[in-house]
């Protein structure tokens, strides 16, 4: 068995070069709720040192509330707003010697996508135009997997160790208690279910089935580069490979 690890990076937590060897993927900020380009060359450079997968970590223009503001925008205004971000992601990887593997949307903008057909096709849309060999990382089971499907990408289906399950199979949304997961026993515990048993229990103690292609290490907290250490030792230890999806 193997599972693809992967970290928001390039977000100002200070962690970024000790993460990227524990992770297997880097989504890395492109200036638009964190970082900049000097930043996001800093995070391709190390993750090619790695051998980590590079992908752009696009989000609402909201560098003020980190992305995680609510906003309603035209479908093509996303779409333009995401070929803006991954293309510049895209040209910094290749002038490092390195090549874009993935999308993965940041906060807001990817929450709304789990419930929003239209944002969620737009997303995609944006991917397809710019290079429709790009995988697309999405929450598993949710609407932004069946716009990947829709547009013809192959989609990486999502799960998180440190988020609270809706009954749906969405996140607890971080206004709501239990958003949060901040136990490392419990989160390591959620992560083994995810990953080995396919089925995470959510808020209200039922069973949500998933299918986890990859865990979200969020890269921004405290905690995050031990957490990250404890999650890589607990899956090797339980036969389970950390690699990037081929």
């Amino acid at each position: 068995m193997q599972i693809d690890l992967n970290a928001d990076l390039g977000e100002g937590a200070g962690s970024d070069e000790a993460l990227l060897g524990l992770v297997s993927s880097a989504n890395i900020a492109c200036g638009w709720h964190a970082g900049d380009a000097k930043t996001m060359r800093q995070c391709v450079r190390w993750a090619i040192e790695h051998g980590v997968a590079i992908g752009a970590h696009p989000s609402f223009p909201d560098r003020e509330n980190f992305g995680r503001s609510t906003m309603h925008l035209p479908p093509d205004e996303i779409v333009a707003n995401v070929l803006y971000q991954v293309g510049a992601l895209a040209a910094i990887a290749r002038a490092e010697g390195g090549k874009l593997s993935h999308v993965k949307a940041h906060g807001q903008l990817y929450n709304q996508a789990v419930k929003e057909p239209e944002l969620a096709d737009a997303l995609c849309e944006a991917v397809r135009r710019f290079d429709p060999s790009l995988r697309f990382f999405g929450l598993a089971g949710s609407g932004m997997i069946d716009a990947a499907r829709r547009a013809g990408l192959t989609s990486v289906e999502e799960v998180f160790a440190d988020r609270g399950y809706m009954p749906d199979g969405s996140l607890v949304p971080r206004s709501q208690p239990g958003a949060l997961i901040e136990d490392e026993e419990q989160s390591l515990a959620q992560t083994l279910s995810l990953v080995r048993d396919r089925k995470v229990t959510a808020i209200d103690g039922s069973i949500v089935p998933v299918n986890a292609q990859t865990v979200c290490l969020h890269g921004d907290g405290a905690h995050a580069l031990a957490f990250a250490r404890r999650i890589r030792d607990r899956l090797q230890q339980e036969g389970i490979a950390v690699r990037a999806m081929a």
